[in-house]
């Protein structure tokens, strides 16, 4: 018999002989008076002249540490909030309640009643006139100093990972915090938050490929939304002048440390605003929530130091490619220099991808990954962003951003397009222009185009990943890592 199986079969014993003698497992009558974290601030109150019994509490929380004795017991407990010492006398609980405790493991949800006092070593402790079984544990946690190392058994096994790793349960809530200031930082300038449709009849607003699904009583396909872009700018035209949404997206795509089939992304649109206004709301929102939650807009991520400090820096898409990625701007200037510079750089396009889907290739070659600091990329290629407004002065590109930070693109945005003869053309071209990619899908959204001739006001609208804004601000490597239950093969495979 393997060692776990050994331990497990140990464990069921004990639960056994618990249940024989009356107690039970799985109780729901246990109400602490306190949480740990309520506790902890009174240490300065106890002393050595504190009366015994004249702080009285009752917590519950499960049992990381236990030391056994013969007749005296300490262990250390945990619940949300923190983590405090428990000691455990015979003579104060009684030998019926002592042998009840000696079966408990670490892992075991348990409750005492009792009261604070400090011991020899200073710490605050609790002195147990009561015990109660909650929860018995059947699983071992894993060992103390070795703790749960496999990182796909920490993505599988999460709730395993929470228990043990403290930087773990502190990760996500910061990511519920982070949630939280980007909500209270939208609201606060005048942002409605609403919800759009998760099964949509079109996928668009991006370009992926979705998950498909059939509705039996409507007998029709609908897809996992892969962005809720288009029916958030129905709402301008409705009438809603500044809306969001924080919700999945779906995309039927790979997974890599950036990628997740299903993530959280916020949305944001604003009438009567350009891209230019998004910029300078970008960088005032997430130097604000990094300094909350970091305490600091220079942080620190994989090892790099990453000023969030305003103002970031701005690029076109053709300075970067000469500034960073070392492109001359003769080579730029000339259709075909950059399709020869982008053969030669390895790059494969479609037979029908123009110049622009060239420059934007090269981007992500050679500059991406360069630009550490904050950094805006403007004026992309028109070929490559269908739903952005053309730029007036050159039609060749459109008023879009995208926001680099350690490499990464966080967000993307642009002055939004409705124009709804211009958008139908693009949608057209989109779909003439798909070849063999398979992840662009070949619908025209009639609705959409409807939707804008009746009139959308002029607006800008960006999208950011929540995901990925959490991992730069908690140093997180991969995007499993702040995802509480992450997409991953079948165990079986």
């Amino acid at each position: 018999m393997s060692e776990t199986n050994q331990v497990l079969k140990q464990r069921r014993q004990k639960a056994d002989d618990l249940a024989e003698l009356g107690v039970a497992l799985y109780s729901n009558e246990f109400k602490p008076s306190h949480r740990i974290s309520d506790i902890l601030p009174l240490a300065g109150k106890i002393t050595a002249e504190t009366s015994p019994g004249s702080h009285p509490v009752k917590v519950a929380g499960r049992i990381l540490a236990l030391r056994k004795f013969g007749k005296a017991s300490f262990l250390h407990i945990q619940d949300e909030s923190g983590k405090i010492q428990i000691y455990v006398q015979r003579d104060s609980v009684g030998v019926d309640q002592y042998s009840i405790f000696k079966k408990f493991d670490i892992g075991d949800i348990v409750g005492f009643s009792g009261s604070l006092f400090k011991t020899k070593t200073d710490e605050l402790t609790i002195n147990a006139d009561k015990i109660t079984t909650i929860t018995k544990s059947l699983r071992p946690l894993p060992e103390k100093f070795h703790g749960l190392t496999d990182v796909e058994t920490r993505y599988r096994q999460r709730y395993v990972d929470l228990i043990v790793n403290p930087e773990v349960r502190d990760t996500f809530r910061k990511r519920v915090e982070i949630i939280r200031l980007v909500r209270d930082f939208l609201v606060n300038r005048g942002f409605m938050e609403v919800e759009t449709p998760m099964m949509q009849p079109i996928a668009g607003g991006a370009t992926a490929k979705p998950f498909q699904t059939h509705h039996n009583a409507l007998d029709m396909d609908l897809y996992l939304r892969i962005a809720p872009e288009l029916y958030l700018k129905r709402l301008l035209v409705g009438g809603f002048e500044r809306v969001f949404e924080i919700n999945r997206n779906f995309r039927n795509e790979g997974l890599s440390t950036r990628h997740n089939p299903e993530f959280t992304m916020l949305e944001f649109y604003q009438a009567y605003a350009t891209y230019h206004d998004l910029m300078d709301l970008t960088e005032e929102m997430v130097s604000w929530i990094a300094a909350e939650v970091t305490g600091s807009m220079v942080i620190t991520y994989g090892g790099q130091e990453v000023d969030l400090s305003p103002p970031w820096k701005r690029y076109t898409i053709e300075e970067a490619l000469v500034e960073v990625g070392g492109v001359t701007a003769e080579t730029l200037a000339d259709p075909d220099k950059v399709m020869a510079l982008a053969k030669e750089k390895g790059i494969k396009l479609q037979p029908q991808a123009g110049v622009g889907k060239a420059k934007t290739e090269l981007f992500e070659l050679l500059v991406e990954e360069k630009l550490i600091d904050p950094t805006f990329i403007t004026e992309y290629p028109t070929e490559v962003s269908p739903l952005a407004r053309r730029n007036e002065e050159n039609p060749e590109v459109t008023d879009r951003f995208e926001l680099f930070i350690t490499g990464r693109e966080i967000a993307n945005a642009f002055s939004e397009l409705n124009d709804p003869v211009d958008q139908r053309q693009r949608f057209e071209k989109q779909i003439a222009e798909r070849g063999d990619d398979d992840e662009i899908f070949p619908v025209l959204d009639e609705d959409y185009v409807r939707a804008l001739e009746y009139g959308m006001p002029p607006a800008a609208g960006e999208g950011i990943g929540i995901d990925r804004l959490v991992m730069l601000l908690t140093d997180s490597p991969s995007i499993r890592d702040v995802i509480l239950f992450p997409h991953l093969r079948s165990e079986s495979k």
